[in-house]
């Protein structure tokens, strides 16, 4: 296919080599969320605890992108890590309350 060929054709009828497979980008929004959930369990300050917290979010919205390759098992276990960082981002935040 020569260049001007390429440019003619659309570009979801081009042949894509995505830099990453569909499972690779799984395994990363997995994993990235469960570290962040790991930095929030040890988090000292609310500063970090929400950051941590954020990280978890950005996570799970990333995974509601459509047509990205993100299983529906990834996604549920993102929002069951998001759900465990809620209750312990909140109870980080209660406990730090009651000790002013």
């Amino acid at each position: 296919m020569s260049k001007s060929d390429s440019q003619k054709t659309p570009l979801n009828e081009r042949e894509r080599n995505p830099l990453l497979s569909e499972t690779d980008i799984n395994y990363i929004l997995l994993n990235g969320a469960q570290i962040a959930l790991t930095k929030l369990k040890r988090a000292k300050s609310t500063e970090n605890s929400l950051f941590y917290y954020a990280e978890i979010g950005a996570y799970l919205e990333v995974s509601l992108s459509r047509g990205a390759g993100i299983s529906d098992s990834t996604r549920e276990e993102l929002q069951l890590l998001h759900r465990e960082a809620t209750h312990k981002h909140m109870g980080h935040n209660k406990a730090l309350n009651l000790a002013k």
